[in-house]
């Protein structure tokens, strides 16, 4: 899927959610995190966005770092997530889900035309 600039702002609002999501899947590193979210349309993530966030998320309790050996390279930091990261997910995912529902419902309903004035 090719890639839209979105707003960072909006951006944001959901990268935890679909970092987290990422990682429901299994325990994966950094770099393969940004390509999947790069694959799904998010964009190129920066790695100056993408491993506070990480932090962020590891600091709260939903992931877990375990560094392992790469394959003939440097040892990798692998995140994965925690069961009360997993039960964030699923909690910021319904949310999300129904913020989203909303915001679309909103912004496709035509506004009433200005009333003329005299």
């Amino acid at each position: 899927m090719q890639s839209k600039p979105w707003p960072s702002e909006w951006l944001r609002g959901v990268l935890a959610l679909a970092v987290m999501r990422v990682l429901v899947d299994g325990p994966t590193y950094g770099y393969a995190i940004g390509v999947e979210l790069e694959e799904h349309g998010f964009g190129v993530l920066k790695g100056g966005t993408l491993y506070p966030l990480l932090s962020r998320l590891e600091e709260a309790g939903h992931v877990t770092v375990e560094w392992r050996a790469g394959d003939g390279g440097p040892a990798r930091k692998y995140f994965a997530l925690t069961a009360e990261g997993h039960d964030e997910f699923v909690r910021a995912a319904r949310e999300w889900s129904e913020f989203a529902q909303l915001t679309t419902t909103f912004t496709s309903t035509r506004p009433a035309a200005p009333a003329a004035t005299a």
